[in-house]
């Protein structure tokens, strides 16, 4: 019955993302706004709205391990994993230099996360700097966005579905969203039981993948397209949203407790594969995320699923 849960709690959470970023680009259309501003916002929120939901349910109902490990694992996997796994199907080219900034945007939250994390909690002045750092990134990217998108001369596409649709549509993945976290942490948590292992390790594998899953499609249809600078930037964005938005407004509803192993070693491997992603990427006009690169991320994030739980 827990597995069941599990797999009912991603299948939904998959869906109901997925539903939630086409709704909200329709609107966005409606409202005439730039598909370049909906892709720095939308997509990016919609891809981080599982990790916002599975983490306010998880600290709520008393396993603060699993609502940090979602957000950290789910760092880890997006680079690791998830860029990983499609440049091995497909190489990613790198052709916007602008990467810099938002790439420095995340290892900056990274650090400052392990800072406000290091006493073992995350509280509330911590969760609001975290919410102001992020409506600041977003204000800058939306002005950018706007920018680059008077430039290029783009033309705001017309909406698909009528209002009334999209709106419904939006409602429906925001229930989704709600079921697939209750169904997924009450999964995760009894699976932890059965294989007596701790939330941590279940919030930084299972949870975290299966919170990844968006990113994850998203980022291949973006590779396939050969708009590989959104494969990139929506792991980039969504890393961010978790980091400033996800603990931030958690923080805010309830303070975070950190286990002690998370501030040593999660966090630690985060920063890690955030740093190597830029190293892999370089020069950030014509780099390359080759096969070999991919195929080392991907070893490298097997190796942590391996020393997770093996301890």
């Amino acid at each position: 019955m827990s597995v069941l849960m599990l797999v009912a709690g991603l299948t939904l959470l998959f869906f109901s993302g997925d539903w939630l970023v086409k709704a909200s680009v329709e609107i966005a259309r409606y409202l005439k706004v730039s598909t370049l501003v909906i892709g720095v916002t939308v997509v990016a929120f919609g891809t981080s709205a599982p990790e916002l939901l599975v983490s306010l349910k998880a600290v709520f109902s008393g396993s603060p391990d699993i609502s940090i490990g979602n957000v950290v694992g789910s760092n880890i996997a997006n680079i690791a994993l998830v860029l990983g796994a499609v440049s091995i199907i497909l190489p990613i080219k790198v052709k916007n230099k602008a990467l810099w900034i938002d790439w420095s945007v995340m290892m900056f939250a990274s650090l400052l996360f392990y800072i406000f994390a290091y006493d073992r909690t995350v509280g509330l002045i911590e969760g609001i700097c975290f919410i102001v750092l992020l409506i600041i990134y977003l204000l800058w990217s939306v002005f950018k966005s706007r920018l680059d998108s008077k430039k290029q001369g783009e033309q705001i596409k017309e909406p698909t579905l009528a209002l009334w649709k999209a709106i419904l549509l939006l409602l429906l993945a925001s229930v989704g969203l709600y079921l697939g976290s209750e169904w997924l942490v009450g999964g995760a948590k009894s699976i932890a039981a059965a294989l007596n292992v701790s939330d941590r390790v279940i919030g930084i594998s299972v949870v975290a993948f299966g919170t990844s899953v968006p990113e994850l499609a998203t980022s291949l249809i973006a590779a396939f397209r050969k708009e590989t600078d959104i494969s990139i930037g929506n792991i980039i964005g969504s890393n961010i949203f978790n980091l400033l938005g996800v603990i931030g407004v958690t923080s805010i509803l309830k303070p975070l407790n950190v286990s002690l192993q998370i501030i040593q070693f999660d966090v630690l491997v985060m920063v890690f594969v955030a740093f190597l992603l830029l190293v892999m990427i370089i020069p950030l006009k014509r780099g390359v995320l080759t096969r070999w690169k991919g195929a080392i991320l991907v070893a490298l994030y097997a190796a942590y699923m391996f020393i997770l739980f093996a301890n």
